[in-house]
């Protein structure tokens, strides 16, 4: 990738900004064949010399690795934040999490998390005519950063925002600790805007499985994952040409000679040219000890071994992605029929989903929380500490039907009766953060209901009443006569 240089920036940015340029143009090759084997435009490299080369030409295509991670996605689900010490919406988190789309930006970024290894989340403050903090998701094809073990946070982080059509850089954003360059490139050349301000650096990652010494993780679509793709679709492959050849029996020539096996100008036909003709004729040689050949014929072969060695293939997948063996084998499989065994089909994917929103819980915290500063402009340094207890809160990767949540919620609340006065009791039973919302809009309107009705009732009474009526009219020192 070519060298970077912009007007007004000091030699140790550039250095920075060069060096992260360098480091993703590094990772660009590998990050763009995840990427081909998740949307199924991978190639697969030709193997052997009898299958046909017009076979290997269909653009057979499997699409195991693109499930491997929508499978897993599909059961981590950010489904809101929490705060036990307080009010989110007092603090504008409403307004954060509709103005950011943050149910379904997050969700594509956690893909690109398991595509890539890790995406971003970066924190800017909202121009005219937007929020006024936004939460932007970037993937790591156009987003790289330096990782501080010691602060374990982000020492730095640029954003590749546009490139030309022959794939140059023509706009990008370098993040420093209180400083945010943007540069964007023209006819002119390149034109820098640099702003200070009191929020760090304002992104953090989105790591997939991170480990010590390797802090941005590793991607779903490892190495495995990738070969064992390319055996099942080579297999495929083979199975698609033997369904036009298996029914051709095998025929053994007796007493031919090599001619027939040869193009007119002497050259040796190729193997599958042979495997696919049909013989017409077979010249007779009267001067041979065997005048005419015998032709000898053989029941075809099965499929068979190929839809076996698929099933195989499918089954090492699933083992390699922690996956159950239904989600992609084609035989030997049974479904569960009870919750339990259906539990036990999938504990290694809900253990990997656990794990995963465990990893990414504490950068979505801070991005948010910083975005809840940005909103109130409250400085890194000064946001107060209860804010600490703001935390995700993720939908349980199991999939349980709503009468057996609700049989397990009323066995809680039975155990502690209070919690049904809460919204914890509420979700214990099953019910989704929109129906939790409308249950206490519908109470609060029938409480103030029954209020009004009570006043109504007595004020109705206080009129009937003598004593009370005289009190109204003229009032407590006239009633009962002298203190006296």
């Amino acid at each position: 990738m070519d060298t970077v240089t912009l007007p007004g920036v000091s030699d140790d940015e550039h250095r920075t900004l060069n060096a992260l340029l360098a480091r993703l143009g590094a990772k660009t090759q590998r990050n763009e064949l995840r990427s081909a084997y998740y949307d199924m435009k991978s190639v697969v490299r030709l193997v052997g010399s009898v299958i046909p080369p017009n076979y290997w030409r269909l653009g057979i295509v499997l699409g195991w690795s693109g499930k491997a991670v929508d499978i897993l996605a599909r059961r981590c689900n950010l489904d809101g934040f929490v705060w036990a010490d307080g009010d989110l919406d007092d603090l504008g988190m409403r307004e954060v999490w509709e103005g950011n789309r943050l149910g379904s930006e997050v969700s594509q970024a956690l893909i690109s998390s398991l595509i890539h290894s890790t995406g971003f989340a970066v924190n800017t403050v909202g121009g005219d005519g937007e929020p006024d903090a936004l939460i932007h998701f970037r993937d790591a094809l156009n987003a790289t950063g330096e990782w501080n073990p010691r602060t374990r946070r982000l020492a730095n982080l640029l954003s590749v925002n546009a490139r030309s059509d022959e794939g140059q850089v023509t706009a990008l954003a370098l993040y420093l600790d209180g400083r945010t360059i943007v540069a964007d490139k023209d006819s002119s050349g390149w034109s820098v805007d640099v702003q200070e301000h009191a929020w760090g650096v304002p992104a953090e990652p989105l790591p997939y499985k991170p480990r010590l010494g390797r802090p941005f993780g590793s991607s779903r679509i490892s190495r495995e994952v990738m070969n064992l793709q390319d055996q099942a679709t080579r297999a495929l492959i083979r199975l698609e040409a033997h369904s036009d050849i298996y029914a051709i029996p095998d025929l053994w020539l007796l007493g031919a000679d090599e001619s027939i096996f040869k193009n007119a100008d002497g050259s040796l036909r190729a193997a599958w040219q042979v495997v696919m003709g049909r013989l017409k004729a077979i010249p007779d040689d009267d001067d041979a000890t065997q005048p005419r050949a015998d032709v000898k014929q053989f029941p075809a072969s099965s499929p068979e071994p190929h839809l076996a060695a698929l099933n195989a293939y499918a089954k090492m997948f699933a083992r390699s992605a922690s996956l159950p063996d239904t989600a992609v084998a084609i035989t030997d499989m049974a479904n569960p029929i009870s919750a339990e065994a259906y539990d036990a089909s999938q504990h290694e994917l809900i253990a990997e989903a656990e794990g995963a929103t465990d990893d990414w819980a504490p950068y979505l915290r801070r991005a948010t929380i910083r975005a809840l500063a940005m909103q109130n402009g409250v400085a890194a340094d000064s946001i107060p500490p209860e804010w600490a207890t703001i935390d995700t809160k993720w939908r349980d990767p199991r999939y349980l039907s709503r009468a057996a949540q609700a049989d397990a919620g009323m066995k809680q609340l039975t155990a502690v009766p209070w919690l049904a006065e809460t919204e914890v009791g509420l979700e214990l039973l099953g019910l989704d953060r929109q129906q939790i919302d409308r249950a206490q809009a519908d109470r609060r309107r029938a409480q103030a209901q029954q209020r009004t009705t009570l006043l109504a009732s007595a004020a109705q009474a206080a009129r009937q009443d003598p004593a009370l009526a005289a009190l109204e009219r003229t009032g407590p020192e006239d009633v009962g006569g002298d203190a006296g």
